[in-house]
């Protein structure tokens, strides 16, 4: 049977509290109305995720929300968006636990840890808790819960083709980021860095070579009045089309 829609897997804990969770609906009306990109949406609870067939999607945005229900879930996800080649979103704790399923599953560090799953506070770059486990991923120093912020895109790079290169302001709602201690780990394994903060903070990431991979620590989908989607949202969009055999769209820097 024909395609008429990309299918699209929002994975996250769905919540009418959450506003982020209010928009992307918005976001993907605003998407088939503008732009002709025509997606269907399948919220899939963490708690599902692992036990779910993810690859009959033709790409998955692993959402806001955290902490998951399930991090083994969202984790879950994301590898079977990168093992598999589905263009692949994660804004906020989708960031977050993208970088941890890598340094678990590519980078050889099975007890990388999410400071937030396990109760751990320390906002230090120390690569270990005091039970043994690396933290990964730590509380900022400051929190950017409701916040706006720079983000300094690199040239050359997935976002700085769809985005355009140097400096912009985006809209944050977290309060966790990569530890640093494993900047050097997480790039020498393939990933890339492609947006950072005024003090050299990761803000952005991608996987070279993937056909779209790409998260971010900000939330593109509260990006505007939901009316006009932020280019990564069109380009994740444009992307799941193309996968999905119904459209061939290009990136442009905008």
């Amino acid at each position: 049977m024909t395609k008429t829609a990309a299918r699209v897997a929002l994975v996250g804990d769905r919540s009418a509290n959450i506003r982020a969770h209010v928009c992307i609906p918005r976001l993907f009306e605003a998407l088939r109305e503008r732009d002709g990109l025509a997606l269907d949406a399948y919220w899939i609870p963490t708690t599902e995720a692992q036990a779910r067939d993810l690859t009959g999607f033709d790409a998955i945005w692993l959402v806001p929300g955290s902490p998951y229900a399930s991090e083994d879930g969202a984790v879950a996800a994301v590898t079977a968006a990168r093992e598999n080649g589905i263009p692949f979103l994660g804004t906020c704790g989708g960031f977050q636990h993208a970088m941890l399923e890598y340094a678990r599953n590519v980078c050889g560090l099975p007890g990388a840890q999410h400071a937030e799953n396990i109760g751990a506070t320390s906002t230090v770059a120390a690569c270990t808790a005091p039970d043994g486990t690396e933290l990964l991923i730590t509380q900022l120093a400051c929190s950017l819960v409701g916040h706006e912020e720079a983000v300094m895109v690199v040239p050359g790079t997935l976002a700085a083709s769809i985005i355009g290169p140097g400096r912009r302001v985006e809209r944050y709602f977290c309060a966790y980021g990569l530890n640093a201690a494993y900047l050097d780990v997480l790039t020498g394994a393939g990933l890339r860095f492609s947006g950072f903060d005024d003090n050299g903070q990761v803000r952005i990431v991608e996987i070279p070579g993937h056909p779209f991979f790409l998260g971010t620590l900000f939330q593109p989908e509260q990006y505007s009045d939901g009316a006009r989607p932020h280019p990564l949202v069109q380009a994740f969009a444009a992307a799941a089309a193309r996968r999905a055999g119904l459209a061939r769209a290009t990136l442009v820097a905008s």
